[in-house]
């Protein structure tokens, strides 16, 4: 769905939204330590060194404090945050009011911008809708949005809807510091290792139930309808929306940027990269073998009512004889043959019978019946 109305939207408002008092914390007034984060906020920490320092803060608190020492940043992660939460945010981290606007807007396209100091990394979330049988409006695949917000000294990241949970990322990177010491990049490259490794979990999944497509499509019964198979097609296509275009995104890491991730980084984010091209052929691949099951169910439909029309034809015809002779002698005419016989009656039925009975018999033989 087009989100530039969206984003115009709230372009148009963050004027409003920032001069107002509560663009800035109402928290303030208050003395370092006893300010509380807002419910937008998921986690918020510092880390010096690859490690996570003590506590919980205010991300305001958070990024006064990496602005001296060796080098920290803060991990600041939000869900769904609302219009005043982003404003403040945007406020305490220098965001200007494109980037806000594009963060509480979803629906986004993976790509790489850069806005003046911050670069901006966009990703699409996947998650399996697990469910008993496959109908014709079973969610398979539940997409959102996450962004990536990198700065000198912070990294936010901002997810729209329920798939792609961010929490293992940040518990399974604050076990390597040798990989979170490398700043805000090192967030970066551990988003999109989840992100990836989503799409082929997906993946999975969703080869299993192309699997069990496949055999109700062939199987004797041939219970799947067409419905079904349109519905799981517009579920890859979604997925497909979200997986392949990240191929971009990631070779312009890959390149030597001056403003991209540190030289440490660039092979794991090649792995990464590796992975994703993975995701591609095996989404690739099953979106073909979708369009091969949809044709050949197509075709099972089309020799399925070649059959009926060739079974209503028979019948008609076994139907004509009757009706021919039965006319014929309905007619009444005073010279016609076996008229006055006393058996008459009962030889006609007998011609019927015998007629119907040897085209029945022939069309069994020939397949129509």
């Amino acid at each position: 769905m087009d989100q530039q109305p969206v984003q115009t939207r709230w372009l148009g408002r963050l004027p409003a939204l920032l001069r107002r008092p509560w663009s800035r914390p109402i928290t303030d007034a208050l003395p370092v330590g006893t300010r509380s984060n807002p419910d937008a906020v998921i986690d918020c920490a510092v880390y010096v060194d690859g490690r996570r320092q003590p506590g919980r803060p205010h991300y305001a608190e958070a990024y006064a404090q990496c602005r001296h020492g060796r080098r920290p940043f803060v991990w600041l992660g939000l869900h769904d945050p609302t219009p005043a939460v982003m404003a403040a945010v945007g406020s305490t981290f220098g965001l200007d009011e494109y980037s806000v606007a594009q963060a509480l807007a979803d629906g986004h396209r993976p790509t790489l911008q850069r806005h003046g100091d911050v670069t901006l990394l966009v990703l699409r979330t996947a998650g399996y809708v697990a469910h008993t049988e496959l109908t014709d409006t079973s969610e398979v695949i539940d997409t959102g949005d996450v962004m990536v917000f990198l700065g000198d000294r912070y990294v936010i990241t901002v997810r729209h809807g329920a798939a792609g949970a961010l929490a293992t990322v940040r518990e399974d990177v604050q076990r390597r510091p040798a990989v979170l010491a490398e700043g805000p990049w090192a967030v970066a490259y551990a988003v999109c290792a989840r992100m990836v490794e989503l799409y082929l979990e997906v993946a999975g999944h969703v080869e299993t139930d192309l699997e069990r497509l496949e055999e109700t499509v062939f199987a004797r019964d041939r219970s799947a309808d067409i419905q079904q198979i349109y519905q799981l097609k517009r579920e890859i296509v979604e997925f497909k929306r979200a997986v392949l275009p990240l191929q971009a995104p990631l070779r312009a890491l890959l390149g030597q940027q001056p403003d991209g991730p540190p030289p440490a980084l660039r092979r794991w984010f090649a792995d990464v990269d590796s992975d994703l091209a993975r995701a591609v052929d095996r989404v690739g691949a099953y979106d073909d073998l979708l369009n091969s099951i949809l044709q050949s169910r197509l075709a099972q439909l089309a020799v399925e009512q070649n059959n009926d029309m060739r079974k209503i034809a028979a019948w008609a015809a076994i139907a004509a004889t009757q009706t021919a002779v039965a006319g014929i002698y309905g007619m009444n005419f005073t010279n016609m043959p076996e008229l006055n016989w006393r058996y008459g009656y009962a030889g006609a039925l007998l011609v019927m019978a015998t007629a119907a009975l040897t085209l029945h018999r022939l069309f069994r033989r020939s397949g129509w019946l």
